[in-house]
């Protein structure tokens, strides 16, 4: 028996490991990839490793010494020789407003420098006096590896200022928590649409006749046999200034001039609400089809009238599809990118936008890594309030 009950175990083990090994390589370890990303710094080390060592050791309240000055200048003109300053110069570009030119500009002047100079701390200034500022070097410092909070608190709108304190971002730097939460938002609007929309459509779905409720399935199911980009792209011939919808509007009279519903807000939501409409409608059907007819049969029998029966019978039954519906459509629509990048306009774009600019346009991955870090962070907390509600409601039907 126990040789038997071995080798079922060893046959169960086989029969998963191929689907634990595809999780592992496609979704766990990336997402560790990503997490490491948020808070690993090492391109200024690789760049200026004298420069990175020393600032290590500074306790960013003092004022920078000498030798501080004379491993940068040093690093400087040996990064400017090797062709490898332009890796420091956008890593401190991402902390000053004028670092790429600082770092460039003082490059080039060193590239021809003969001798070391007496003091680097007055040839640098002489160079730029952005050298002589603290906030350069709390820069730097930031920057010297190998772990940094630059990243995460950029994500937030924070930064760490002269002082070495954590302190809000400027106005004209401060993004991402308006766009978080324009995210969340647009995300929770379109759960709700696609809950009004999905509920009396799944619940027709699940009382029609067998063979008629195969056809209708069919329909729920015919928008995901198409590509995203084609239904994207469908939705911007159809609300467009001269597309069906404008036409049909002002042909009835409703308005007497094209309504703007594409590249804005409204664009976005209609399309997102029609591209996640079945992942809404689908676990609201498999719930309402456990749900037995002689339960309103029952309560309408003892008195009750249809609408309340299906008020206080028949709802709270679905209520678990309905939850798992409008998690799942929720969480999908906070990762979003495609449809808000073809419909949406410059202030409709979401989350997903800018981590995908960050990784492909501008190559800042442990920026893109950190707003990753935000939305898995998002949803990971709505799952948790998810379990706990689902849990809470097991335990009192239980």
């Amino acid at each position: 028996m126990k040789r038997a009950e071995r080798r079922r175990r060893a046959t169960a083990m086989l029969l998963v490991a191929p689907l634990f090994l595809f999780l592992l390589f496609s979704f766990v370890i990336p997402i560790a990839d990503m997490l490491r990303r948020s808070v690993v710094d090492s391109e200024l080390p690789n760049a200026w490793p004298n420069t990175s060592a020393i600032a290590r050791q500074w306790n960013r309240t003092d004022e920078p010494s000498e030798a501080m000055f004379a491993a940068l200048g040093r690093d400087l003109k040996s990064s400017a020789e090797a062709r490898t300053i332009a890796i420091a110069a956008r890593r401190l570009n991402y902390a000053l407003a004028s670092g790429r030119s600082l770092v460039m500009d003082t490059g080039r002047a060193l590239r021809g420098l003969a001798e070391e100079p007496a003091s680097w701390r007055d040839t640098l200034i002489g160079i730029n006096p952005d050298w002589a500022e603290r906030e350069t070097w709390i820069a730097i410092a930031a920057a010297a590896g190998p772990l940094t909070d630059f990243y995460l608190l950029r994500a937030v709108d924070l930064r760490r200022n002269a002082e070495n304190r954590v302190a809000p971002s400027p106005p004209e730097q401060s993004l991402y928590l308006r766009v978080l939460g324009r995210t969340i938002s647009i995300s929770f609007t379109v759960a709700v649409l696609c809950l009004a929309l999905g509920f009396p459509l799944a619940y027709v779905v699940a009382n029609a006749p067998a063979r008629t409720g195969k056809l209708l399935m069919v329909l729920v199911l015919l928008p995901l046999w198409t590509s995203l980009l084609v239904r994207s792209a469908a939705w911007i011939v159809l609300l467009q200034d001269q597309g069906i919808i404008n036409a049909m509007l002002q042909a009835s009279g409703i308005t007497g001039a094209p309504v703007r519903l594409i590249f804005n807000r409204p664009g976005v939501i209609i399309a997102m609400t029609h591209v996640l409409l079945p992942f809404m409608v689908m676990p609201i059907i498999a719930t309402m089809k456990t749900i037995s007819p002689s339960h309103m049969r029952a309560a309408i029998s003892l008195g009750a009238h249809p609408a309340i029966a299906f008020l206080r019978v028949y709802l709270p039954q679905t209520l678990p599809g309905v939850a798992a519906g409008a998690l799942l459509v929720f969480i999908m629509a906070l990762g979003y990118y495609v449809t808000p990048a073809l419909v949406g306009g410059a202030d409709d774009q979401m989350l997903a936008y800018f981590i995908a600019f960050y990784t492909t346009s501008s190559s800042n991955w442990g920026l893109a890594a950190a707003l990753g870090v935000i939305l898995l962070g998002a949803t990971a907390i709505l799952y948790v309030v998810y379990s706990r509600l689902v849990g809470l409601g097991q335990v009192r039907l239980g």
